[in-house]
């Protein structure tokens, strides 16, 4: 296994699967973020519904790794650690995650994940809550009220929900933006630790193992009843205003704090945090 084969500090060149993961996860939560919470009618409204459910629970999960793998990556003082590590720290980190902390800069890596992460969180929990409030205020317009049907649009949400990530022009320039705005500081999470050990094992060149752990198990869950709550308020509106509570409330709030929440969940046991 040959370090740098995922990554080069001096161009930011990052494994392409591992780009891919994240970017979309960053996609997905760039565009949720964006929508403008000043709904002028129902055809607004129906493109921010698509909006919001545009993940699959199980990718966004394997996304958020990656996206912390793409941000840990961005500390020099962990990347010069990893081309002198060989095939044993690989091994060593494959069979307990928690052992990438002894490289060096792996602790200041993981915070970088851990803030990346937290950030994006944050900043859709935050774009839900003027969605939220939204569906209170469009309620002076008499489209808002107008009563729908529910089957046909959440079909379409569900399909949505189904199709998965669609690479586009410019998202990889994206992620790299996006990551290095997250900040540098942002404690330490078991998702960290586990973004941080993905970005590793990448480096190292062991792709099995990397892929083993692209997965974070709360998250995982939290995600998909997130999902679910989305599904199932839907399906109880019967206006815009209701459809709009329903977006703000369930596929942004409450999946951004699913986000949020995984770089609070726990203290690692190695670093004492």
């Amino acid at each position: 296994m040959a370090a740098s084969a995922a990554w080069a500090a001096e161009d930011g060149a990052v494994d392409r699967a591992l780009a891919a993961s994240a970017s979309a996860f960053e996609s997905f939560t760039r565009k949720a973020s964006d929508i403008d919470p000043a709904f002028k009618g129902a055809p607004q409204v129906r493109a921010g519904l698509q909006a919001g459910a545009a993940y699959e629970p199980r990718e966004l999960e394997a996304g958020m790794v990656a996206y912390g793998a793409v941000a840990a990556l961005q500390e020099e003082a962990f990347a010069d650690g990893l081309r002198r590590a060989g095939p044993r720290m690989a091994r060593q980190i494959a069979y307990d995650p928690e052992a990438v902390l002894e490289l060096p800069g792996a602790e200041a890596a993981a915070g970088r994940a851990n803030a990346a992460l937290r950030h994006r969180g944050e900043a859709l929990s935050e774009a839900g809550e003027k969605v939220k409030k939204a569906a209170y205020t469009v309620q002076r317009q008499g489209w808002s009220k107008v009563r729908i049907s529910g089957a046909a649009r959440l079909s379409e949400v569900k399909r949505a929900g189904t199709a998965g990530y669609k690479p586009a022009q410019g998202d990889t320039a994206r992620l790299f933006t996006a990551v290095s705005d997250g900040g540098r500081r942002g404690g330490m999470s078991p998702i960290a630790t586990r973004a941080t050990a993905v970005a590793a094992l990448k480096a190292l060149g062991d792709e099995r193992g990397a892929q083993a752990l692209m997965a974070d198990t709360g998250s995982g869950f939290c995600l998909r009843m997130a999902k679910l709550n989305y599904h199932q308020c839907l399906a109880s509106a019967g206006t815009h205003y209701e459809d709009i509570f329903c977006l703000g409330t369930h596929a942004m709030m409450e999946t951004g704090r699913c986000v949020a929440d995984a770089t609070r969940a726990g203290r690692s046991r190695r670093a004492g945090l």
